[in-house]
Order: structure tokens, then C-alpha cells, then sequence
């Protein structure tokens, strides 16, 4: 029953105005939702015009949520038998350091960094000096004061820009990775590009990338409703294929030395912490009775105006976001685990 208090506090605190002022949180939703209703004249193009504000949107309406529900890693994973997702998500991030050759006195780019998780855990492991960026200010906040709190500030620092015109000089780090954020990105040349310039010549750029897979069917009503959930519940203007990113990486000057989607190589689907686990509390919270609990609370602490208005739009956004994560993973059509490795070659300029 303790556990139970406890998680009730945690959630009446998310819906607090913590990162926007709870008098424009009913506005905000709104006029996010409206970029993906195709009734409403959202395009793909549009979304791209407009990825600042509907990415900054976002990140205010559910970064505290994301840390209720997921941590301070906003990723996921391919899982192994007998492996936790804390564990999964830690080995992932490893995993990528180690093949961007990331060690001790590099200096290494964050792309697209959240509130930190990766950067921190990548810094503890490799003792690299790591450089996040984001557009959202509220994440740099948050990211700033858990920097502070264990004690990595020497390690890990941001930077709030546009990561598609970082105003770093070219050729800055050793390394560069990003971790499920440049499918924000309007253009992937454009983003890849940026990355290209800010990277030394003879240095790799690793990445995770949400895609859709060969099994997608853009003449298939249902996958493309599946692919429409996604965009709307992550903040995506418009999801591509792996063969499109390889391109892409291709036409920006990189060399691509692998690309495959390493959810296929999981005992346990990357899906799997969505569809939750009645084994747990924190399993709980991802069922669809953990899910019709928590909404039952949000829509309480609504009423009683302790939640700002608009709470409750923000908790089903996420979980019609969820329901799209889960039906694309298990019809094979969309993975969040698309693993590149590109090299900017040493006579680039």
C-alpha cells in the first residue's frame, strides 16, 4: 500500500505545472493534436515546416510523464533473456558507445539528448566529455539539475539549439551519436549533414533510428494508421525506411560501415515494457488496468484542479501513442532499433 501512496504522489507532482504553465496546457495539446488531423489540413510537409514548435510542444506536455513511466532514458531496447529493461537500456547505450570508439578524453555529441539518462550513463562508462543538445528548455532544466545531483557536470553539459545549425565550429567532436531523436529531424540530409560538419574527419557517427521496416505497406490503410499513431504520440513529422536513412547518410558524405535493425536480435520484444507486466508496480503501470488507473487519477486531479486542464488529453495521447508502438512491433512494420554506424572519412573536409 506504501508503493501504491507513493506512486499516487509521483503522479498528482507530473501533472503539476512543472514545465508549462498550467493555465496553457489545454491550448498546447490542442494545437499539437491538430498538426496530425488530416481534417484539420495536416500534412507531412507541414509537420516539417513547423518541427521546432511541434517537438518543443511535446517535450513540455510529456517529459515528466516519460520520467512517471520510463526513467530518465527515453529509448528502448532489444532485450535478452533474463535481462531487466533497466539493464537492456544500459547495455544499448554501451553498445553504442563502444562502436563510436568513444573513450576517455574524447569529446562526443548528444544528439537530440532528453533529460540526460543516456549522456550520463555513456560519460559514467567511457569518462568522455559529452555534449547534449536540445530545443526544449525544460528538459535542459531538468537534465541540468540531475547532472548536478550525481555529480557529472565536469562531464556532461547542454546546449539549447536547433540540432539542425548547432553553432559549433566544424570538425568539434571526436564522436557523435544520437539515440531514437533525429526521426524529429524535417529532413534527414539536412540533419545528417549538420552532423557530418560537426564531426572530425576519421570519427564515427552512430545511431538508433526509428524506421518503418520492408514489411510496411504505404498502400495499406491500416499500417499507415498504425504509422499515423506513431507520428502523432512521439512528435514525428514523417516516418521513412532504413533504406532511406541509408541514403541519406550516404548523400551527406558519410560512409556507412553497417546498418540493420538490432530489435530483431532480442529474446524479448523492444515492445514488451508498453504491454506492461502484472509482476510489478512499475509492470503495472503500462497494463491496460495500470493505464485505466492512472487515467481514472489524471482525470481526478483534473477535476479537482490539481492537474491543469488538458491533462487527461496529454495521458490519452500517449496511450493511443503506446497502442501504435505495440501493433507496429508486432506486425513487424516499425522498429525503433534501426542501428547504423557511419564514418566521416579522413580527407573530408
Amino acid at each position: 500500500m506504501s508503493n501504491l501512496s507513493g506512486d499516487i504522489r509521483q503522479l498528482k507532482e507530473i501533472v503539476a505545472p512543472t514545465s508549462l504553465d498550467r493555465t496553457v496546457v489545454n491550448k498546447t495539446i490542442d494545437e499539437f493534436n491538430d498538426m496530425f488531423d488530416p481534417s484539420k489540413g495536416a500534412t507531412a510537409d507541414k509537420r516539417k515546416q513547423h518541427y521546432m514548435q511541434i517537438v518543443n510542444q511535446y517535450y513540455d506536455l510529456v517529459t515528466d510523464f516519460y520520467e512517471y513511466g520510463w526513467g530518465q532514458s527515453f529509448h528502448f531496447a532489444p532485450r535478452h533473456k533474463y535481462e531487466s529493461m533497466e539493464s537492456s537500456l544500459a547495455r544499448h547505450e554501451m553498445y553504442l558507445a563502444h562502436r563510436i570508439n568513444l573513450q576517455k578524453g574524447m569529446k562526443a555529441l548528444d544528439v537530440g539528448c532528453g533529460v540526460g539518462g543516456p549522456a550520463r550513463n555513456i560519460a559514467y562508462f567511457t569518462e568522455a566529455e559529452v555534449t547534449g543538445v536540445n530545443n526544449n528548455a525544460y528538459q535542459i532544466k531538468r537534465g541540468t539539475k540531475l547532472n548536478q545531483e550525481v555529480g557529472l557536470s565536469h562531464l556532461v553539459k547542454f546546449l539549447q539549439t536547433d540540432f539542425m545549425k548547432v553553432p559549433l565550429p566544424n570538425n568539434t567532436f571526436d564522436a557523435i551519436y544520437a539515440i531514437e531523436a533525429t526521426c524529429h529531424a524535417p529532413d534527414k540530409v539536412g540533419i545528417y549533414s549538420e552532423i557530418f560538419r560537426l564531426l572530425k574527419p576519421g570519427s564515427f557517427f552512430g545511431a538508433y533510428e526509428w524506421v518503418m521496416t520492408n514489411k510496411y505497406d504505404p498502400d495499406n490503410e491500416h499500417h499507415n494508421a498504425i504509422k499515423l499513431g506513431i507520428e502523432n504520440g512521439d512528435a514525428l513529422p514523417d516516418l521513412v525506411t532504413g533504406d532511406v536513412v541509408v541514403q541519406a547518410l550516404k548523400d551527406s558524405g558519410f560512409q556507412v560501415i553497417e546498418a540493420r535493425d538490432l530489435a530483431l536480435t532480442g529474446h524479448i520484444p523492444w515492445y514488451a515494457p508498453l504491454v506492461g507486466s502484472w509482476t510489478s508496480l512499475e509492470g503495472f503501470k503500462s497494463t491496460s488496468a495500470g493505464r485505466f488507473f492512472t487515467d481514472k487519477m489524471v482525470r481526478c486531479l483534473e477535476t479537482v484542479r490539481i492537474a491543469p486542464q488538458g491533462s487527461s488529453k496529454v495521458h490519452d495521447m500517449l496511450c493511443v501513442a503506446a497502442d501504435s508502438l505495440v501493433e507496429g512491433g508486432k506486425l513487424g512494420i516499425f522498429t525503433p532499433c534501426y542501428f547504423f554506424l557511419a564514418y566521416k572519412p579522413e580527407d573530408a573536409k
